[in-house]
């Protein structure tokens, strides 16, 4: 197969390249919004399944994410592919921010106010430490209490953004390929006038 890599990626380079793709963040970020605005779908389907996805990004169900946003974006006619690419909010750079912010609102929610939320804890000591079962109750089930209000403020924000972005590409695609037709069509034109036009000897001869 063309372009296929020569020796196939172990695990510590697949690890390595999640953490610090070989591209900068910046480029994948420019990439995925190329992916997403070229989707071949109706704006609410594209923006409706990016917002799936965002919304997944902050739940703290890392490997189920993928899922979550396929489900989410069923139930709200978006595009699965869509879905798939908005999850990329969630990543190595934004996840410590994600859970922490995630983690201390639903502290205050369940607790009814930020005074009693821990001011230092380690999540990634817990998760290293604790089972699922011991999980859920300490850290699981806050971040899942503020995974809901904050998801749905991102991914409301990113649905109107999307929807936004992808209607001004498709229009201004729409003009550069008008602008590209209409200049043809002059060319065509002028062509067709310069051939009927008699030349300075026929106009003589006649």
């Amino acid at each position: 197969m063309l372009f296929r890599r020569r020796k196939k990626a172990d695990f510590s380079e697949r690890l390595r390249t999640f953490f610090w793709p070989r591209r900068s963040f910046l480029r994948s970020a420019q990439y995925f919004a190329k992916r997403v605005l070229r989707l071949s779908a109706t704006p609410h389907a594209i923006a409706a399944g990016v917002a799936a996805g965002v919304f997944a990004s902050f739940t703290p169900f890392i490997g189920f994410h993928f899922v979550i946003a396929a489900a989410l974006a069923w139930l709200i006619a978006g595009n699965l592919l869509a879905s798939a690419l908005g999850t990329a909010v969630g990543n190595p750079l934004t996840f410590p921010f994600i859970w922490a912010a995630t983690y201390k609102l639903g502290q205050a929610i369940s607790d009814g106010g930020f005074d009693n939320v821990h001011k230092h804890i380690n999540l990634v000591k817990l998760f290293g430490d604790l089972e699922f079962s011991q999980l859920w109750q300490p850290v699981l089930k806050p971040m899942v209490v503020g995974a809901v209000p904050l998801g749905l403020a991102f991914a409301a924000g990113f649905y109107f953004l999307t929807r936004w972005a992808v209607a001004t590409f498709r229009e201004q695609r729409r003009k550069r390929l008008a602008e590209r037709a209409r200049k043809r069509a002059a060319k065509l034109a002028a062509r067709h006038a310069k051939e009927k036009s008699p030349t300075p000897n026929n106009a003589a001869l006649g």
